[in-house]
């Protein structure tokens, strides 16, 4: 099945997003943001063969409280979570590998 990612029409709370088991990348930008666009390809590739991590997709803005409790400044900003916790962040990713080597799969557990 082809990798295909949106913008959820309502971001969980950030206590459901501290409830999420496994591994997860929530990815706060918008749809509009030409910094998030150049950085689709990266994170569609990087993301396309880990079925076993799940991809969150928040539209972030004015009035949106789950980027703000991220403390989230710039967009695209990826938070790579393992069972809840933050592990890794990669905000503006410039390479495939950026975004390869911050995927909570690829780093040592906690």
């Amino acid at each position: 099945m082809p990798y295909a990612a949106r913008h959820l029409a309502q971001p969980p709370s950030r206590d459901e997003v501290d409830r999420l088991p496994g591994a997860t990348v929530v990815e706060f930008g918008t749809p509009w943001c030409g910094h998030c666009q150049r950085a689709q390809p990266l994170i569609e590739q990087a993301l396309k063969d880990c079925a076993d991590v799940a991809h969150i997709k928040v539209e972030d803005g004015p009035g949106q409280r789950l980027g703000r409790t991220f403390g989230i400044k710039l967009w695209p900003t990826l938070v790579f979570l393992k069972d809840g916790k933050e592990v890794a962040r990669l905000v503006r990713p410039q390479t495939l590998q950026d975004v390869l080597d911050a995927l909570p799969a690829n780093r040592a557990p906690i």
